[in-house]
């Protein structure tokens, strides 16, 4: 999906200035905040896909005048109400109303290190051979979906070149709304700068992972 997300070098937003020895957090309710998010993640309600699908549909001013720990905190408000474990008045009011789902499972403070350690594998075998190699051309599809998409809007339409075959993996655009895993090669394909963003544009180059459906053969 097209959203405040996906700014992918538009201009106007300034250059990126990354903070020198920049903290994990910056505030207290921060460490709160990604605890929160991974505790309810560890429900077993819903993906990572939907997740992050939850944070791109803040309407664009507020997720652009919201900190990273605050989109990920509206994000998982929504997901809360969405999979009946609160409600909006609950959330506001900060006291259950009433009985909401129960989950199927509860992430407890012993577990948290293993859980962390253990991560969230995605990749998944399928029995085709990937469809291109190291060193081929392709061509991303050019598509707008109202769905999510792990295709980043700049670099649809663009032609680049296979670098590295990952392997298969989880789909996020069918995972992200309950239409199953559907594991598909995933490709890393490299740009040139003056590919994505036309004339004038610096001598870098750009890379992205890339599942295979997003891809065409030139």
């Amino acid at each position: 999906m097209n959203g405040p997300h996906d700014l992918g070098g538009q201009m106007g937003f300034g250059p990126v200035a990354p903070e020198k020895d920049e903290p994990c957090f910056h505030a207290e309710w921060e460490k709160r905040a990604l605890g929160i998010t991974l505790s309810c993640g560890a429900f077993g309600a819903w993906t990572i896909d939907e997740s992050r699908h939850a944070r791109e549909n803040i309407p664009p001013a507020d997720y652009l005048a919201a900190s990273y720990y605050e989109i990920w905190i509206r994000g998982v408000e929504t997901l809360l109400v969405r999979h009946g474990f609160a409600t909006r008045e609950e959330l506001m009011s900060g006291h259950t109303l009433q009985e909401g789902t129960a989950p199927k499972r509860v992430l407890k403070a012993e577990m948290v290190s293993a859980v962390l350690a253990r991560g969230g594998p995605c990749d998944h075998p399928v029995d085709t051979a990937p469809r291109f190699a190291v060193g081929e051309t392709v061509r991303t599809r050019n598509f707008n979906p109202a769905t999510h998409t792990r295709l980043p809007r700049y670099a649809r339409a663009k032609r680049g070149v296979v670098e590295v075959v990952q392997g298969s993996f989880v789909f996020p655009d069918d995972n992200a709304h309950g239409k199953g895993e559907n594991p598909q090669w995933l490709y890393t394909v490299v740009f040139d700068g003056g590919e994505i963003w036309g004339e004038g544009a610096s001598s870098l180059t750009v890379s992205i992972d890339a599942w295979e459906s997003y891809l065409e053969r030139v």
